[in-house]
C-alpha cells in the first residue's frame, strides 16, 4: 500500500532500501579473499601469512566507508554491485600476491601486491568521490562534446610517448620516470558519456531506413556518417598505438549503444563488417597486429625447434596452465602459472586462476562478472530518463566487451590484446577507472529505483468529487 506523508503518497515504484543486504554481502565479500589469502600461505609456507591480519582490516575498512557512503548518498542503490566489485578486487590482489612469492624463481616476476592494494585504495576513494560529489547523473549530458575532445585526447596521447621493449609494441602508456598511466581505461567512461548524449539526440534520425533489403533496414547514407568517424578512429589508434583492446572496445562500444539506440539490426551488421574488414587491413600491413594473429593461429609455434621470429610462448603456457588446472584445479599456491612471468599477474591472471581454482573457480569468477554486467543492464531498464539509460547500457557493456576481450585472448578464443581484466588483473588504471564505473552505476541505480513522489489523490473540497 502506498504510504502518505503530508499532502503526498510515496510510491510503491521502485525497489526498497536494501542497504543491510548489501553489507552482509559486503561481510562474505571480504572473508572469501582472506580465507583465500590464509589458504595460500599454508600451501606455500605451510603457516599462515604475517600480513593477514593488516590485509582483513584494510580490505574490511575499505569496504565498510564504502558502504557507509553508498548508505548516506545512494540509499537506493542496487545491493549487488559493491559486494562484487569488493570480492572481485580482493581475490585480484590475493592472486598478485600469491605470484609475488614465486617472483625470486624468476628475475621478472617483480612484486606488486603492495602496489596493488595501494591503487585499489586509491580506487575506492574516487568512488567515495563519486557517492559525493555526483549529485544526478544527468548532469553529465551537458559535457556531451566535451567529453568527445577529452576522450580523443586520453586515447591519442600515449601514441606521443616511447614503447618499452617490455610493452611489445604497443603504445598505450603513458611512462613519467616510474610513475605510469594508461589513459584508455578512463577513456572508455568519457567516451560512454559521449556515445549516451549523443545518441539520445540523434537517435532518431539514426533509426530511420531508406530501404529494406533481405530482412534488414538499411540505414540512409548521411547517417553512416558517424559509424565511419567512429571505425576511422578506432582503426588510428590501432594503426598508431598497435593496440588491439583498446581499439575493439572502442567501436564496439559504440556499435552496441547504437543498436540500443536505434534498435536495428542493420547497424550491428555494418559494424561487424567494418570491424572484420579493418582488422583484415591492418593485420596485413601492421607487423605488430600480424605477429599476434600468427600467435593466436599457432599458440604452440614458440616451442617449435625453429620458433618464428616475434613468436610469444605466453598464451601456450596460459592453455597449458588451464588445462593442468582440470575441473577443481591445483589448489591456491600450488599451481605453476608463474612460469608465463610477469603477464601472470596482469593479461593472463586468468590462466593463474584457472590453473590452481580449475574449471568450477573460473566459471564461478566469469558468473560475478555476469551477475555485475546483468545488474547493470537492469539499472538501465529501470532508469527513468533517456540519458541514463543509454548511459548504463554504455558502462555494462564496456565492463562485458573488456572481460569477453581479455578472456578470449587468454583462452584462445580470439587474438592476445594485452588489456587487463577489471578488478582481478594487476594494474593501477585499470582498478581505479572500474571503480568509478561501478560508482556511477550505483548512482544511476539510486535514481531509477528511489521512489518517486506523487501528488496525494484528490479529495472533496480540493476539486475531486465527492464520495
Amino acid at each position: 500500500m502506498p504510504r502518505r506523508r503530508g499532502n503526498t503518497t510515496i510510491s510503491p515504484q521502485g525497489a526498497p532500501n536494501r542497504r543491510n543486504t548489501e553489507l552482509a554481502l559486503l561481510v562474505f565479500a571480504v572473508l572469501l579473499p582472506i580465507l583465500a589469502y590464509a589458504n595460500v600461505g599454508l600451501a606455500m609456507d605451510s603457516r599462515l601469512p604475517a600480513g593477514m591480519l593488516g590485509y582483513g582490516l584494510g580490505m574490511g575498512a575499505l569496504a565498510l566507508v564504502a558502504h557507509l557512503l553508498v548508505r548516506r548518498f545512494a540509499p537506493y542503490a542496487d545491493p549487488l554491485m559493491l559486494p562484487i566489485a569488493t570480492l572481485l578486487n580482493g581475490l585480484g590482489v590475493v592472486m598478485i600476491w600469491r605470484l609475488d612469492k614465486a617472483g625470486h624463481l624468476l628475475s621478472g616476476n617483480f612484486p606488486a601486491a603492495r602496489n596493488q592494494l595501494m591503487w585499489s585504495a586509491l580506487g575506492i576513494t574516487l568512488f567515495i568521490g563519486v557517492m559525493v560529489f555526483l549529485k544526478d547523473h544527468r548532469v553529465l549530458q551537458r559535457y556531451t562534446y566535451i567529453s568527445m575532445v577529452v576522450a580523443l585526447v586520453l586515447l591519442a596521447a600515449p601514441a606521443f610517448f616511447p614503447a618499452r621493449a617490455e610493452d611489445f609494441g604497443a603504445k598505450i602508456w603513458i611512462r613519467m620516470g616510474s610513475f605510469s598511466i594508461q589513459p584508455g581505461e578512463f577513456a572508455k567512461i568519457v567516451l560512454t558519456v559521449f556515445f549516451a548524449g549523443y545518441l539520445m539526440v540523434k537517435r532518431d534520425a539514426l533509426a530511420l531506413a531508406s530501404r529494406r533489403f533481405m530482412g534488414l533496414y538499411l540505414p540512409r547514407g548521411r547517417d553512416l556518417g558517424p559509424i565511419v568517424v567512429i571505425w576511422l578512429l578506432s582503426l588510428l589508434i590501432l594503426i598508431f598505438e598497435n593496440d588491439l583492446g583498446t581499439s575493439f572496445l572502442f567501436f564496439g562500444l559504440f556499435v552496441v549503444m547504437l543498436y540500443v539506440a536505434t534498435e536495428r539490426t542493420s547497424w550491428i551488421l555494418f559494424g561487424l563488417l567494418m570491424s572484420v574488414g579493418g582488422a583484415v587491413a591492418v593485420a596485413t600491413t601492421t607487423s605488430h597486429v600480424k605477429v599476434r594473429i600468427d600467435a593466436w593461429l599457432d599458440p604452440m609455434a614458440a616451442f617449435s625447434a625453429n620458433p618464428p621470429k616475434g613468436s610469444t610462448e605466453q598464451i601456450g603456457q596460459s592453455l597449458m596452465a588451464l588445462g593442468s588446472g582440470g575441473v577443481t584445479g591445483s589448489g591456491l599456491g600450488q599451481g605453476r602459472s608463474w612460469l608465463i612471468n610477469f603477464a601472470a599477474k596482469s593479461d593472463f591472471i586468468l590462466g593463474s586462476f584457472g590453473e590452481e581454482l580449475g574449471l568450477t573457480g573460473l566459471m564461478a569468477i566469469f558468473l560475478l562478472y555476469a551477475l555485475l554486467v546483468q545488474r547493470g543492464l537492469r539499472t538501465a531498464v529501470a532508469a527513468r530518463d533517456p540519458f541514463g539509460k543509454l548511459f548504463a547500457v554504455g558502462l555494462a557493456s564496456a565492463m562485458a566487451l573488456q572481460v569477453f576481450v581479455v578472456a578470449g585472448g587468454v583462452t584462445g578464443l580470439i587474438p592476445l590484446t594485452g588489456m587487463t581484466m577489471p578488478f582481478l588483473a594487476q594494474g593501477g588504471s585499470s582498478v581505479v577507472a572500474n571503480w568509478a564505473l561501478v560508482a556511477i552505476l550505483l548512482k544511476i541505480s539510486d535514481s531509477a529505483r528511489r521512489p518517486g513522489v506523487e501528488p496525494a489523490p484528490a479529495t472533496e473540497g480540493q476539486g475531486g468529487p465527492a464520495r
